[in-house]
């Protein structure tokens, strides 16, 4: 498959740009548009990285490659950005957060529908870890009722793989969301139709923190940390060969695979409501985001100081 990289803003296109080779893909060029790097890291990207092609514009990569892996941080403009290969119908693969609004995520929904390959989000949702106790004989393992799990750094750029570790061991069916407290971190809870729930931590924290997460069961207590060597070679692993359409089954079903997003959007909206449960049914009714700009550009400052 060819892929086309669409911007270069975080430390991921140089991760995951060796990993997709080594699964037999072929990239192709890349387009950036200029949310934090300025043209000469561009350039000098793609040089250091063997990449063929820098791209002016979308239009030409569009036509270029089978195959998008949008990796903007500011997640306001994945939509716009996948647009014209969606339309082209080629395959997107978008980084996380896939979306910090309800109409973006709805897009997504409607695109999925229509048979549009598109896949991505958190690869927190395919963490060994979880995949491991999953796989444990029930008998030995229990079934899981209960899940405490978090992050540091940020509520939703980096809390997006809280939700996304919670939703990889409870599963889907997420019916309430409720913002608890934050001391410092912010508490959120997730509740289930037939009684699960999940606490998950985000935010700053004093120091850094791993992704961790302690699941109980009616028969055991389990704790992990993520081993990050290997989230995004198994998040690539799963996603590429149905973007490359060496299979039609998708690597999540779409109602578990929007969840950890739809999560994080509740958690905002019981947060204005001063700690009030939301339920998910009622998120297409709210107004309710995570802008994307702001973040983007603070990253930037974070990048660029004097810039």
């Amino acid at each position: 498959m060819r892929i086309g990289i669409v911007d270069l803003d975080t430390s991921h296109p140089q991760h995951w740009i060796p990993i997709e080779r080594e699964l037999g893909h072929e990239i192709v060029g890349v387009w950036d548009g200029g949310s934090v790097h300025p043209a000469a890291y561009v350039a000098e990207f793609a040089r250091s990285h063997a990449i063929p092609h820098v791209f002016s514009s979308l239009e030409p990569l569009v036509a270029a490659v089978d195959c998008a892996v949008v990796h903007g941080c500011d997640w306001d403009t994945h939509i716009d950005k996948a647009r014209p290969f969606v339309e082209a119908g080629k395959a997107v693969l978008l980084d996380k957060p896939l979306a910090g609004n309800v109409s973006d995520l709805q897009q997504i929904r409607e695109w999925r529908a229509r048979g549009v390959r598109i896949a991505g989000g958190s690869s927190l949702l395919f963490a060994e870890e979880s995949a491991g106790w999953l796989a444990r004989p029930p008998a030995e393992r229990g079934d899981a009722h209960s899940v405490f799990c978090g992050c540091g750094v940020d509520e939703f750029n980096y809390g997006i793989h809280a939700y996304s570790l919670a939703i990889s061991l409870l599963g889907g069916g997420v019916v309430g969301v409720q913002a608890l407290r934050a001391s410092p971190q912010q508490h959120v809870r997730l509740r289930w139709a037939e009684g699960r729930s999940a606490t998950v931590v985000v935010g700053e924290a004093a120091a850094w923190l791993p992704f961790y997460a302690t699941v109980v069961s009616d028969r055991t207590v389990h704790h992990f940390t993520a081993n990050v060597a290997t989230l995004y070679r198994r998040l690539l692993e799963q996603s590429l060969p149905y973007l490359a359409g060496s299979t039609d089954t998708p690597p999540l079903p779409l109602d578990l695979w929007l969840l950890p997003e739809e999560c994080a959007l509740a958690a905002q909206a019981s947060h204005q409501r001063g700690g009030q449960e939301v339920l998910l049914e009622e998120l297409p009714f709210l107004q309710v985001s995570y802008p994307g700009k702001p973040f983007a550009e603070s990253y930037r400052r974070a990048k660029y100081p004097a810039g």
